[in-house]
Parts: structure tokens; sequence; C-alpha cells
């Protein structure tokens, strides 16, 4: 990844409100059809459809020190937290059942100029229900910032379409708890005009793989690994005088859908 040296200072206007909207679709598929028996996640909607938020909630996503292009930091966990609520009340940041490096609140700026900059983030939470948890396999998103005004133009925390998205845990009676995957279309929070950057040309910027890649190198170890097909291994292995490591998995490194 490029190297850049120009940094920039994020700010916000602190008297400045900001109008989000929350979507959660009906669960479209689980495969111990959970989604049916279960009422809690049959019923599964966003809390708030909409509620207006303090600037401050979203100066948690900024750094506290100028950056540059492709420089990742840490969200503050508060900010984080009051969003998630908007959809679900009990949301928390540590998983219930996941690994040391499932934990994180990770932002970076990709993109800027003199009128805007634009940050992607990832963030891992699951939401507490009253019979077990939800856990997306992640929450990306992005922060544009009209620099000019000082105020948030765009943005969007949603949980990326997959084939399977979330995992979900059921407490079906005392002493026994199941465990399902499935299937959202939709569960996101958005707020400004999502193409306010649609015909922008920038300073400095990396292009949006580098930067989802950059955030998922802060959760994943096994994402430093270049990993190859089975086939293209063989064909290296004489060549390098190496040995293959094969691994086979039932589902995704990259997330928490497993």
């Amino acid at each position: 990844m490029k190297t850049f040296n120009n940094k920039i200072a994020l700010n916000l206007d602190g008297d400045a409100e900001v109008s989000v909207k929350g979507f959660i679709a009906p669960i479209e598929y689980t495969q111990r059809d959970y989604h049916v028996d279960w009422d809690e996640l049959a019923n599964l909607k966003a809390a708030e459809p909409e509620k207006q938020y303090p600037v401050s909630v979203f100066q948690a996503f900024l750094p506290q020190e100028p950056v540059s292009v492709s420089e990742c930091w840490q969200i503050e966990e508060e900010g984080a937290l009051t969003l998630l609520r908007q959809l679900s009340p009990n949301p928390q940041l540590e998983l219930d059942v996941a690994g040391a490096d499932s934990f994180g609140l990770w932002a970076c700026l990709r993109a800027y100029n003199d009128a805007f900059a634009e940050i992607l983030f990832r963030i891992h939470a699951e939401f507490v229900l009253e019979k077990g948890w939800f856990a997306p396999s992640q929450f990306a998103g992005h922060l544009v910032i009209d620099r000019v005004e000082k105020r948030v133009a765009a943005f969007k925390m949603h949980v990326p379409e997959a084939t399977l998205n979330f995992d979900a845990r059921w407490r079906i009676r005392d002493g026994l708890c199941g465990a399902d995957i499935g299937f959202c279309p939709q569960m996101e929070l958005c707020a400004g005009k999502q193409d306010v950057l649609q015909d922008a040309k920038f300073t400095e910027a990396i292009i949006q793989e580098e930067t989802l890649q950059a955030l998922m190198l802060r959760f994943y170890k096994s994402a430093q690994i270049n990993w190859v097909s089975l086939e293209k291994a063989l064909e290296l292995a004489p060549i390098l005088q190496k040995p293959i490591h094969a691994i086979s998995s039932g589902g995704p490194l990259a997330d928490e859908s497993c």
C-alpha cells in the first residue's frame, strides 16, 4: 500500500445535529429455521426507525490527531454503542462466543480533498436479546465529512450482504443453548446523501478495496497470509521448493458469520 505523508485534521461543528434512519429487514433464511421458531428473531426490527443525534456521537469516529490517507485509528466505544442502540437496545462489543481478535472498532481515512474527507470503518458487535444473542458478521460503513462546514455529509453503518451474514444463539431452555447462522438482507443506519462523493476528485486517495484490507488486518492475522488455491499451490511448491500447508474451512476467515 502506498505511503502518504500529508496529514489532515478532521473536526465537526459541535452545535450540529444529525438525523439517522435505522432499518432491519425481515430475516430471509437460517439453517435451522430459528427465524421461524424463535419469536425474537422472527420479529427483529429497528428499535427506533429515525433518531436525532448530537454531532459528538460522530466525533467518536474521528481521529484525535491529524492523519494521512490509509492511516487507521480506533473508534471511541461509546459513540458506536449509542448508534447501535437505535437498531437494538442492548449492543455489546465483546462478542459472547468469539476469539480474542474479534474485538475492535477501527476507522481509516480513504480519501480527501478541500471539500470532503471519506472515512471507512469496521466494527464488530452483537446484540443481547431476551433469550439469546444476534451477532452480525461485521458492521462496515463510511463517514463523509464536509470539511468546509464541519458537518456530517453522509453516514452509513451496515451489515454487508453475503450468503450468510449473522450468527444467532438461542437459549431454548435452561441449560440448553442452540446456535444457528443465516441471512438478513438489510441491517443499517444511514444519514445524509450517500452519493455526495459521486463526482468528487480527490487530492489523495486509495481505492476502497485497499482500505477494507487495511481494516481487516486490524482484526485477523489470517488476512496477512497470501492464500492460493490448491491447484496453484501444487504448481508453486516444486518451483519454490516449499511444502504445502492445506487448510479446509467450513466458514469464512474474514468475518464473524461462522
